[in-house]
């Protein structure tokens, strides 16, 4: 399946600002600065369609891409930001769970986290919640190019002995680098064969 069109959609700020649930949606969300606008402008072949920034918490909306005309890419606003105030981080978090728990029509959602990093404590609980709130999800390990082959072996046996822990079965995988486009075949592969199970809501 490849991607012929990605066009920006809309911003919103609470859920019920986003587009009406008649599409498949896949959301993508990580911690801050993981790589989260690279990933996706990869992934869609488009220059800033996702707009990249050094400055952590850019993101502060839903914000909804409208792919082939056919589903939504949706970019949610990272989380673990600590400059942010409680009040905001309260309001991100609320709008956040709003959209992963009620959006009828959202397949998947993408976990982004730093392969150079060993398991995070703030990246492991937010799993944890996905778990427990029983929404499909994947794990995507960016930057890998950014990091030796044996390093990143190393990183990735760690999550996933540490999930083990809880999980009796592990979710889904990837390994990308927006660098040199790897784990976009898979990634796309994943979503066209999700799209096949959509079924729209009832309106």
């Amino acid at each position: 399946m490849p991607i012929k069109t990605a066009t920006f959609f809309i911003s919103s700020q609470k859920i019920s600002q986003c587009p009406k649930p008649s599409l498949p949606e896949y959301a993508f969300i990580g911690r801050s600065n993981v790589g989260k606008s690279s990933l996706i402008n990869m992934l869609c072949d488009v220059k800033d369609l996702a707009k990249t920034s050094s400055t952590p918490g850019k993101t502060r909306l839903i914000n909804h891409f409208l792919i082939n005309n056919s589903w939504y890419l949706v970019d949610l606003p990272g989380y673990g930001y600590a400059k942010l105030s409680k009040s905001v981080k309260e309001k991100w978090q609320k709008m956040i769970e709003d959209f992963l728990n009620y959006r009828e029509n959202l397949m998947s959602i993408f976990v982004l986290v730093d392969s150079r990093h060993e398991p995070q404590k703030i990246d492991l609980q937010f799993i944890e919640w996905l778990g427990n709130s029983q929404l499909p999800f994947s794990i995507v390990f960016t930057k890998t190019d950014k990091i030796s082959p044996g390093q990143l072996a190393k990183n990735i046996s760690i999550y996933k002995t540490e999930l083990g822990k809880q999980w009796e079965e592990l979710p889904p995988f990837f390994y990308t680098s927006a660098k040199d486009t790897m784990g976009k075949e898979e990634i796309i592969k994943y979503i066209e064969e999700s799209l096949k199970l959509f079924i729209a809501p009832i309106k």
